[in-house]
């Protein structure tokens, strides 16, 4: 579900400005991703970037790569634009919509080198655990965006849901631990530390990575 909610003056002016040259309108038809930035390259999804401030560090660090945004507040598209404006970045587009259907209908299969899940809601109370977004779909939908080889990175801040995420990726033959069977990896140098592992870390929570490859 597509959330607009409240802007300010700056981020509506972006969203007027720049959402034409760097936002995909969402399909549910296949699109074509070098056609959508104008090159072929490594092409990386992060799913809920938030306010976009790792989603525009990694574009900044790996300009050889083209990172795409997905996320369903509007706030958060258009601080994500401003940053990419301050930044003169070519190599991001941001799409407002679930990041489900976008995987589902708009990326070609085994388009994708990595895919960026990072704290997602935890959604800890049990009654709500269905709500997480780590589940069979989204394994399905993952695989199936993937190349052979690529990278899901997911990391959460809750202890318990990283074991969930450890639980239904273990399970599952198409994917690989890269540190091991059931066991979570070091933060790789390409995933800046986040507001959210801030906060957590302040909280003393212990922030889990796990990085999984496509077989």
């Amino acid at each position: 579900m597509v959330r607009n909610g409240r802007i300010t003056a700056a981020q509506a002016d972006a969203l007027e400005r720049l959402l034409p040259r760097f936002g995909l309108p969402y399909s549910d038809n296949t699109i074509d991703l070098a056609d959508a930035f104008g090159r072929q390259a490594p092409t990386w999804l992060e799913i809920g970037f938030g306010n976009g401030d790792v989603l525009l560090n990694m574009a900044g660090n790996h300009p050889d790569t083209n990172i795409i945004g997905a996320e369903v507040h509007q706030s958060g598209i258009g601080h994500a634009l401003i940053g990419i404006e301050a930044g003169d970045l070519d190599n991001v587009r941001l799409i407002q919509h679930d990041a489900m259907e976008v995987m589902e209908n708009m990326l070609p299969a085994g388009s994708l080198d990595k895919v960026l899940l990072l704290f997602p809601d935890p959604w800890h109370k049990k009654r709500h655990h269905k709500r997480r977004i780590v589940q069979a779909d989204f394994l399905n939908a993952v695989a199936h965006v993937l190349k052979p080889g690529g990278i899901l990175h997911c990391a959460t801040d809750w202890a318990e849901y990283g074991e969930w995420m450890i639980e239904h990726l273990e399970q599952d033959d198409r994917f690989d631990n890269i540190a091991g069977k059931g066991k979570p990896s070091p933060r790789p140098e390409w995933r800046p530390v986040t507001r959210f592992e801030r906060r957590g870390h302040r909280l003393g929570h212990d922030v889990t990575d796990l990085l999984y490859r496509r077989c």
